[in-house]
C-alpha cells in the first residue's frame, strides 16, 4: 500500500515559514523548540493527560503583575481587562459642542494676550480614572486648581513646561524663531508663576462663557501647583472628563489638559447629555403657552365657609328635621373663601344689591 500522500496546508501550519523564523529571536526559537516538544510528547501518549504547569513569570505576565524597569505594573492581561471593565462611562455629547466652541474663543483670546499668531486645536476628549491622569503628568508641569462657583465643586488645568516656557518667551518679548530655552531642575520662578496664571485666568472665563448657554456658572481660579499630589480634587478611582488642547504659536507651543470630574458635572448632567443646544426631549414649547392660557380662563369652584366645628358621629345621628346647629360667627366675622380644599382669602359678609356678597380682605394662598 501507499502510504497516503500529506496535505500541503497541514505542512504548512505545521511549521513556520524559513523567513518568519529567520526574524525570530533567539529566545523566541528556543521557547518555540520547547512548546513543539512538549506538544511532540503529548501526541506520542494519547492517554497521558497535559501536566504542563506555568511557572511564576508567565502567571505575572499573563494577569498583568509583571514589574517593569520603574516599578509599576504592565498594563496587560487580565489586570487590563478588569480596570477597562470598571471604566466605563456614559457620554456627553453637549460636551464636545462646548469644547469646540472653548476652542474658538481661547483662539482669538491668546492672541490679543499675547499679541502673536496663535493657533489652538482640539486633540481628543476622553474618560479617564482621576488617579490614573494624575500619574501620567509629566513632570515638571503646572497644575492650575479651580473651583466652579454655582456647581460647587473643582476642576484641574495642566499647563506643561512647554507651553509654560513658551508663554513666559513670548511675554516677555521673546524673538519669533526661536524655540523656547528649557532650563530643567529648577522650579519654576514667580514671575513664570504669575504670567501662567494670567494664561489661566483667560482660559476660565472663555470656559465660563461657553457653558453659559447650558447653565451659568463662573469658574474661579483658586491655586496653583507644581506637584500633582497636591492637586488632588477628587477621589483616584472616579471618573473625570479629560480634554487635551494644543497651543501653537508659531515654532513655539505646548499642551493644556482640562480636567473635569464627573461630579463637578453632575449638576448639568442632563443638559450635557442632549444630542443637540436647546433640545427638550419631546417637550412642546408651544402646546405648554397654550395649556397655560386655557388654564386662566378655566371656572372654578369657590365656598364661603361661616364656620367650622367637630361633632360626634352619635350626634349627627341623633339629628332630626328642626334641628338647629349654632355657628360660632357673627354678623362682622371673618368669612374664609376655599377652592377644594385649598384656602384662599380672607373676607368679610355684607350685600350687593339682592345678593349676598364676600369682600377679600387678605390673600391666604401664594
Amino acid at each position: 500500500m501507499t502510504p497516503p500522500s500529506e496535505d500541503p496546508a497541514a505542512a504548512a501550519t505545521a511549521a513556520p515559514a524559513a523567513s518568519e523564523t529567520e526574524e525570530m529571536s533567539p529566545e523566541e526559537l528556543a521557547a518555540m523548540a520547547e512548546w513543539e516538544a512538549t506538544a511532540g510528547e503529548e501526541s506520542n501518549d494519547p492517554q497521558a493527560t497535559s501536566t504542563r504547569i506555568l511557572d511564576q513569570d508567565e502567571i505575572d505576565s499573563l494577569l498583568g503583575l509583571k514589574g517593569k524597569s520603574g516599578g509599576d505594573a504592565d498594563k496587560s492581561g487580565v489586570q487590563a481587562i478588569i480596570n477597562s471593565a470598571l471604566v466605563s462611562y456614559e457620554r456627553l455629547p453637549m460636551l464636545e459642542v462646548v469644547f469646540d466652541r472653548l476652542v474658538r474663543m481661547l483662539s482669538t483670546s491668546l492672541r490679543n494676550f499675547t499679541s502673536d499668531n496663535v493657533e489652538v486645536s482640539l486633540d481628543n476628549i476622553s474618560s479617564i480614572r482621576f488617579g490614573d491622569y494624575l500619574n501620567s503628568v509629566p513632570l515638571p508641569a503646572m497644575l492650575g486648581v479651580f473651583k466652579a462657583e454655582e456647581w460647587d465643586n473643582y476642576g484641574l488645568m495642566t499647563i506643561d513646561s512647554s507651553l509654560t516656557y513658551s508663554i513666559v518667551d513670548v511675554l516677555l518679548g521673546g524673538r519669533r524663531g526661536t524655540a523656547a530655552m528649557r532650563i530643567e531642575g529648577r522650579p519654576y520662578t514667580t514671575i513664570e508663576r504669575n504670567l501662567v496664571e494670567r494664561m489661566i485666568s483667560v482660559v476660565l472665563d472663555d470656559l465660563s462663557v461657553t457653558f453659559e448657554p447650558l447653565s451659568k456658572v463662573k469658574f474661579r481660579y483658586d491655586r496653583l501647583e507644581t506637584n500633582p499630589r497636591f492637586a488632588t480634587i477628587a477621589r483616584p478611582a472616579n471618573a473625570a472628563v479629560l480634554a487635551r488642547l494644543r497651543v501653537d504659536m508659531e515654532d513655539r507651543g505646548g499642551r493644556l489638559d482640562l480636567v473635569l470630574p464627573y461630579a463637578t458635572l453632575e449638576p448639568v448632567r442632563e443638559l450635557l447629555l442632549q444630542m443637540f443646544m436647546g433640545e427638550k426631549f419631546g417637550r412642546d414649547s408651544i402646546w405648554e403657552s397654550h395649556l397655560t392660557s386655557e388654564l386662566w380662563q378655566t371656572d372654578v369652584k369657590i365656598e364661603a365657609v361661616l364656620d367650622e366645628f367637630e361633632i360626634s358621629l352619635g350626634d349627627v345621628l341623633n339629628w332630626t328635621v328642626g334641628s338647629r346647629l349654632a355657628l360660632g360667627a357673627a354678623p362682622s366675622s371673618p368669612i374664609k373663601l376655599r377652592c377644594g380644599d385649598v384656602d384662599m382669602f380672607y373676607g368679610h359678609m355684607g350685600r350687593s344689591g339682592n345678593h349676598i356678597a364676600v369682600r377679600v380682605a387678605e390673600r391666604l394662598a401664594s
